[in-house]
């Protein structure tokens, strides 16, 4: 009986219903935290800059 009990509390066959809440709450943190950087104006104007730049340098 305690060997069975112990193999029960050492599975770990998949992410438990919390893991899955805690790893999708990160994630959507983590993707808004990126579109407020990518939508900045600060980065926004850097690659017009590049791609102005890019498009008009003369070989």
């Amino acid at each position: 009986m305690k060997d069975k009990l112990y193999e029960l509390a050492r599975d770990d066959d998949g992410m438990s219903t919390v893991e899955y809440a805690i790893g999708t709450i990160a994630a959507a943190a983590f993707a808004a935290v990126l579109y407020t950087v990518v939508t900045g104006n600060s980065i926004v104007g850097a690659l017009t800059n590049l791609i102005e730049q890019a498009l008009t340098t003369q070989l």
